[in-house]
């Protein structure tokens, strides 16, 4: 990610199913834009890893930032809630990280698909491992939904907000777990859209149409 712009503003969920969010904005070409969103994990609240930017959740807020507040929580509770990415400075990444996070946000509710996929789809057949690492980093959480993107062998990989998190997501959305923790997962198709990038995850066995990996 670029340079983040020096003092955003912070708006804050101080409490949700899954912690604190926090979120950091600032007015970009007269718009308020999200620069990047926290979330917390079971050893650190959003609100401590806020301390690293040198920043504090800010009284200034504005319509389109609290709206986006109210989305992100009713998501975090379980609706269906579809975001835009117009609020979001995807400028601030690079030019791969910004066709991995087009490429996550397309995937739709209840659907998953796993980053070797999510590579190919992006005309990158061999970049399982960047698309892993692009998506580690993704400012934008929940905006970007990252947790939809799982291994190839089914096992759901990592989340900034951790695995516990990153698993109830998918539970609220649909989607199905083995005995093995896996997702389950009946069809995996490769293309240039989420239609042929994504996986059904609600039959009883994974067949993949690619060989099985058990790396990203």
């Amino acid at each position: 990610m670029k340079q983040m712009p020096s003092d955003p503003a912070v708006a804050c969920l101080p409490t949700t199913p899954f912690g604190s969010v926090a979120v950091l904005w600032s007015v970009f070409r007269s718009e308020p834009k999200i620069i990047r969103i926290l979330l917390s994990r079971p050893e650190t609240s959003a609100m401590q890893t806020l301390k690293k930017f040198n920043t504090a959740p800010s009284a200034s807020s504005c319509a389109e930032i609290d709206a986006l507040l109210r989305q992100i929580e009713a998501f975090l509770n379980g609706e269906d809630i579809q975001f835009s990415l117009d609020i979001v400075r995807l400028d601030l990444c690079s030019a791969f990280q910004q066709k991995v996070l087009h490429a996550e946000h397309a995937i739709p509710r209840g659907r998953v698909s796993t980053y070797h996929l999510i590579a190919k789809s992006i005309d990158n057949p061999n970049g399982a491992r960047a698309v892993g690492l692009a998506l580690a980093t993704n400012p934008f959480p929940i905006v970007i939904p990252c947790h939809r993107a799982i291994r190839s062998d089914g096992s759901i990989g990592g989340f900034q907000g951790g695995l516990e998190m990153k698993r109830a997501l998918l539970i609220k959305e649909g989607i199905r777990f083995d005995d093995a923790g896996r997702v389950i997962c009946t069809r995996l198709n490769l293309g240039k859209d989420y239609r042929s990038c994504c996986c059904n995850c609600r039959a009883k066995s994974i067949v993949h149409s690619e060989k099985v990996r058990s790396s990203v």
